[in-house]
C-alpha cells in the first residue's frame, strides 16, 4: 500500500519544488504516467506480490527504461519522462524492498 501511496506523493513532491507555475498540468500529466502498469494485465498471474515489474513487464524492460530518461531531455515530453523515471526509482525500490534485488 506504501508503494501505491509512493506513486502519488513522489511526483506531487516533485511538482511542488520544480513546477509550481503550472502544477496542475504537471502533476496530472505525471500521475497519469501509471498507465505504464497496464503492461501488468499481460502477466500471468496479473498481480503477484514477490515479482519484481522492473526487466519482468514489457514497459518495465531496461531498454524502455533509458528511453524515459531521454523524453526528460526533450522540453515538450519532460513531464511525461519524468513521470516514469520516476514510476521505474520508485518500483526499482519495492523490488529491493521486497526482494533484494534491483530488477528481475
Amino acid at each position: 500500500m506504501l508503494h501505491l501511496l509512493l506513486h502519488f506523493l513522489v511526483p506531487a513532491l516533485v511538482v511542488a519544488v520544480f513546477f509550481r507555475q503550472r502544477w496542475v498540468l504537471a502533476y496530472l500529466v505525471m500521475v497519469s504516467t501509471m498507465l505504464v502498469d497496464l503492461d501488468h494485465l499481460v502477466a500471468v498471474p496479473i498481480y503477484d506480490p514477490s515479482r519484481c515489474s522492473i526487466g519482468f513487464h514489457p514497459l518495465h524492460q531496461p531498454g524502455f527504461i533509458v528511453l524515459y530518461l531521454l523524453l526528460c531531455l526533450v522540453p515538450k515530453a519532460r513531464l511525461v519522462g519524468l513521470g516514469l523515471v520516476i514510476h521505474m526509482l520508485l518500483d526499482a525500490v519495492d523490488c529491493q524492498v521486497t526482494s533484494g534485488v534491483w530488477m528481475n
